[in-house]
């Protein structure tokens, strides 16, 4: 690296570009300079389109990099086994308040029986967000997806969604630890979820520590948040040097163990 490389780097350490989103610039010591964007997978009609400035980055970048390539039409939860009945795989009080969840949704009972407990924490959040008024097609990166198809942009995985499922799959006793924080903090996550739109439609964190509400257990945290961004470090240390805007979920940029300051 020449010298005025290395102190347009420093200055760049030390004096960090601020963005009207949530995201932020990182240059890896093989020559990757990315952009990390706090996404949210299902948005309002006020995060959309895209802010012009991060258009400008995807055009300028070599690919675009996300957890999983969402924009087909193939769902990753095709010939899942047929779990036994809810009764015996919850106890009468977990069963009781997902029922009265269920009900508040307007969710039916019955077409849970057929799914794992995990996709039932899943249905549960997405159904949640909706109420909210969020909607996938405003999903920051469907949006970035689409674009980068737009443009001819190559698209790398940092995981798929068929892994992402198998991790869901791994969880020990059908996910109930993923339902149990759900219904548990329930009224938490509505609140989280107008914490990061907010940083879409507002003004993003100022640190990237900032004062979340807690929605996960510690070890399901470990597995869902801090293995992961550990994986992703070494696959992103390990992309040829280059350009990437690269899209992870908004909580993977902020709070214990995030992605940055792995990566820093």
């Amino acid at each position: 690296m020449s010298l005025f490389n290395r102190i347009k780097t420093s200055f760049r350490a030390l004096f960090p570009r601020r963005y009207a989103w949530p995201g932020m610039d990182i240059s890896l010591s093989g020559g990757q300079h990315l952009h990390l964007v706090g996404s949210i997978h299902m948005g309002t009609s006020g995060m959309s389109p895209l802010p012009p400035s991060l258009l400008k980055l995807l055009r300028n970048a070599d690919a675009l990099v996300v957890e999983a390539d969402i924009s087909g039409s193939e769902s990753p939860f095709a010939d899942l086994d047929i779990p036994p009945p809810l009764s015996e795989r919850l106890n009468d009080t977990q069963l009781a308040e997902l029922t009265r969840v269920a009900d508040e949704l307007g969710v039916s009972l019955s077409m849970l029986e057929t799914q794992p407990l995990w996709q039932i924490a899943m249905v549960l959040q997405a159904t949640q967000a909706q109420r909210l008024g969020l909607r996938g097609e405003y999903g920051i990166d469907y949006q970035l997806l689409h674009a980068a198809r737009a443009r001819s942009l190559p698209i790398i995985e940092l995981e798929g969604a068929q892994s992402q499922v198998e991790l869901l799959r791994q969880l020990p006793d059908d996910g109930l630890l993923l339902l149990d924080d759900t219904l548990t903090h329930w009224h938490t996550n509505a609140r989280l979820l107008q914490v990061m739109v907010s940083w879409w439609l507002e003004t993003p964190p100022v640190n990237d520590k900032p004062e979340l509400p807690a929605t996960f257990s510690q070890s399901l945290y470990d597995v869902l948040m801090n293995e992961r961004n550990r994986a992703w470090k070494h696959t992103l240390n390990a992309l040829p040097a280059g350009h990437y805007v690269v899209a992870v979920g908004a909580l993977h940029l902020y709070g214990e163990g995030n992605l940055p300051s792995l990566l820093k």
